[in-house]
């Protein structure tokens, strides 16, 4: 995962030039047709993919946790002329009026969930949104530690005003025994004589494929299958698992 791919509040708005990574609607597309609809994309962001999803006429909605990047989704979808719905809420304590046959993440943003009492939390209300033997689809990835010669380089991009924009790593902590990485990001703005320098921690949480797996079962969530980006098998030892879920019938 790319840092700058996770910029929130009034950084969407200003280093969306930065942004690298933009989910393939493919797949997503293919997951909602197999399993049915109405689906649920959970940190729908600006709206990749899910405006892609609703171009094809299917009944998918979107929550996020950031109300400027659910507010670019809505300008994105009103110069489209694509109805959509979309809420601001958290993973963790998801409510909403109706239940799905598919909820999914478009990327591993579940890792941005800071614990495994907060991921478990998300798993119960992702079960509790699924009809019985609705399904999820839940990318994960292990982080790598930012290389030594990368933290503090710049990266640059031009804004549409001209503006000069920068991201850079300012330091990284990684423990291993708790699974987190956290990263002091900095976003900084120069146009003129006018800059705004905005520094984030970003801290990641990281699963092993058993740790998951046991969150998921309590829960209320079956593992069906795991895989890597292309849905092939992977090791136990992957560093990047996409888990295909189902909601256990309600006892």
């Amino acid at each position: 995962m790319d840092p700058a791919d996770f910029y929130t509040g009034i950084v969407a708005e200003s280093y969306a030039p930065l942004k690298s990574f933009s989910p393939d609607p493919e797949r997503y597309a293919a997951f909602v047709c197999e399993v049915g609809t109405p689906a649920l994309e959970l940190g729908c962001g600006d709206g990749d993919p899910l405006l892609a999803l609703r171009r094809r006429g299917l009944d998918v909605e979107g929550v996020d946790s950031s109300a400027d990047m659910l507010e670019r989704c809505r300008s994105r979808a009103a110069q489209e002329g694509i109805a959509v719905t979309v809420r601001q809420q958290r993973m963790e304590t998801l409510s909403l009026p109706r239940r799905f046959r598919a909820v999914f993440l478009a990327g591993p943003t579940f890792n941005l969930l800071p614990d495994d009492d907060t991921a478990e939390a998300a798993l119960r209300r992702i079960r509790s949104h699924l009809v019985d033997g609705g399904s999820a689809l839940i990318p994960l990835q292990v982080p790598s530690p930012t290389p030594a010669g990368q933290i503090g380089q710049v990266r640059t991009a031009t804004a549409a005003d001209g503006a000069e924009l920068r991201f850079s790593v300012v330091s990284e902590e990684r423990d291993e025994s708790m699974r987190t990485q956290t990263s002091l990001l900095r976003y900084e703005r120069h146009r003129d004589d006018e800059s705004t320098v905005v520094e984030r921690p970003w801290l990641l949480h990281w699963y092993t494929r058993s740790e998951f797996e046991q969150l998921a079962a309590a829960a209320g969530l079956i593992t069906v299958s795991v895989t890597d980006a292309d849905g092939n098998d992977v090791d136990d030892d992957a560093t990047y698992l996409c888990f295909r879920l189902q909601a256990a019938p309600a006892v």
